[in-house]
């Protein structure tokens, strides 16, 4: 029995999410019954976080288990043959078998992308938020050092779920303006891990402070508040990203990646 571990990019437009459903298409889904095809037996993918319909991964980490031989660079060719155009595997890797994509993740950076200009951007509507009126991002960014650290995150988990625990580690949380990219804020953060709708519901805070609805002191009390009701809506799926998974160096691989292009 081999662990195999794969790195993925997706647009997350056209899928339900991560996890696998009884009805419509989730990118679990489509890497599982491809993976059945190129090896011949079915296979459980597990990720390190599931994300939620339409949100995009630049670096989605899963692994399974196989007792097919095939060897790493016949899988990954045969998975971005197969695969549709809006996923693709960006790296294969052969585990020690005691390696579990999530409960070995030591840090997950996440991004969040808004347009803020007052004409849409046709380009950018499937991978950012349209924010047409002016945002404050200086009193924006003097809320981030209010969520970062070991905090309770009650607020900004998401309506009607219940956890055991909603306390979270942030390492750090950045806002700024997409190098390149005219008129998009890019909002940054790595932590531990991260509750569902958790980021896309502190962005909604986040603008709120920007639009002059919310101080900056006004998030800080929603934060410690603990309730749901009292923070505003999430902010849409559409801006969200996977950007990063982060394990500890002790977990060597065996891989597969194409040569880079000189």
């Amino acid at each position: 029995m081999r662990n195999i571990k794969l790195v993925i990019a997706y647009d997350g437009t056209n899928y339900l999410g991560w996890q696998r459903q009884k009805q419509g298409p989730t990118i679990q889904g489509v890497l599982e019954d491809t993976l059945r095809q190129i090896l011949g037996h079915r296979v459980k993918l597990r990720a390190a976080g599931r994300t939620d319909a339409g949100v995009h991964a630049l670096g989605q980490v899963a692994h399974f288990h196989t007792t097919s031989k095939r060897d790493l660079e016949t899988l990954f060719r045969a998975l971005n043959a197969l695969l549709p155009r809006d996923i693709a595997i960006l790296r294969v890797e052969e585990m020690d078998f005691r390696f579990h994509a999530q409960h070995h993740a030591l840090r997950k950076t996440y991004f969040y992308q808004i347009y803020n200009h007052p004409i849409r951007n046709p380009v950018l509507r499937l991978y950012s938020w349209w924010v047409p009126e002016p945002l404050d991002l200086e009193a924006m960014k003097a809320c981030l050092p209010f969520i970062v650290g070991e905090k309770d995150f009650a607020s900004f988990r998401k309506s009607g779920t219940d956890l055991k625990s909603t306390v979270r580690t942030v390492y750090e949380a950045t806002f700024k303006r997409a190098v390149g990219m005219a008129h998009v804020l890019r909002f940054e953060i790595t932590g531990r891990g991260f509750m569902r709708y958790m980021v896309r519901n502190l962005v909604g805070a986040l603008v709120e402070v920007g639009r002059g609805r919310l101080t900056p002191e006004d998030f800080r009390a929603i934060l410690e508040a603990r309730d749901r009701s009292v923070a505003p809506p999430p902010a849409p799926p559409q801006g969200l990203f996977l950007r990063e998974i982060i394990y500890d160096k002790k977990w060597k691989a065996r891989d597969y990646a194409p040569k880079r292009c000189k």
